[in-house]
């Protein structure tokens, strides 16, 4: 379990990364710079559920070695109901803020379900690796070459983004914005993915660099 706690800090400390970098990018994108007012408290709370749910995923990748192979149906299923209580406090949370939010699952659930199996494919590999003799970095080591664990974030953040797209065409925006809200979502959406390669690339590289170079860290936020 140690484990895989530790794994899922790595991992909320990555979405973090992106979440930033991404408000950061949107702060100097036309029309997203009229509605980011509307959209980054949204952005904020959203990136502490995304984490919470990831949490629940790489805890429940972890498995004893002598576990039978799980039914990625059933964990499927008992996942995606698990983050709907997940998305009830979420929505309370933004609840605080003259914000609504309908949560299209529709739209969300098959992105979800993608995202879902790619991170507990990736922990449940990572996890299996680990062992007395390999702390976390060597585990990724040895699951991974530098190339394949970007690859791999970039379709994570791609994933994160196009929920998120699906959540920020839910926003109320003032009356002027409103006939722009397509067009603000996916613009939202472009940016999100013009920020997820470079960055999943820079912390592929910092994720490979040798091990003596220190723990594993999110890189600068402020690019």
């Amino acid at each position: 379990m140690k484990q895989a706690r530790s794994l899922a800090r790595l991992n909320g400390r990555i979405l973090n990364a992106y979440s930033q970098r991404t408000t950061t990018a949107l702060r100097a994108a036309l029309p997203l710079r009229l509605a980011l007012p509307h959209l980054e408290p949204v952005l904020a709370l959203n990136v502490d559920k995304e984490v919470e749910k990831d949490t629940l995923v790489i805890l429940r990748a972890r498995a004893p070695a002598t576990a039978a192979t799980p039914d990625w149906n059933e964990v499927e299923l008992q996942l995606l109901q698990a983050t709907k209580e997940i998305d009830r406090r979420f929505l309370a949370r933004v609840g605080r803020f003259p914000v609504e939010i309908v949560v299209r699952y529709e739209e969300i659930a098959p992105i979800r379900a993608r995202r879902m199996k790619l991170l507990y494919d990736a922990a449940a590999k990572i996890l299996a690796a680990r062992d007395a003799e390999r702390r976390l970095r060597g585990a990724m080591h040895a699951t991974f070459s530098r190339d394949d664990f970007a690859q791999l974030l970039y379709e994570l953040f791609r994933l994160y983004a196009e929920e998120t797209r699906s959540l920020s065409r839910s926003v109320r925006l003032p009356v002027p914005l409103v006939p722009l809200r397509e067009l603000i979502a996916q613009e939202l959406l472009n940016v999100m993915i013009r920020v997820a390669r470079p960055l999943a690339a820079e912390i592929a590289a910092a994720a490979f660099r040798s091990a003596a170079s220190g723990p594993l860290s999110a890189p600068d936020t402020k690019r």
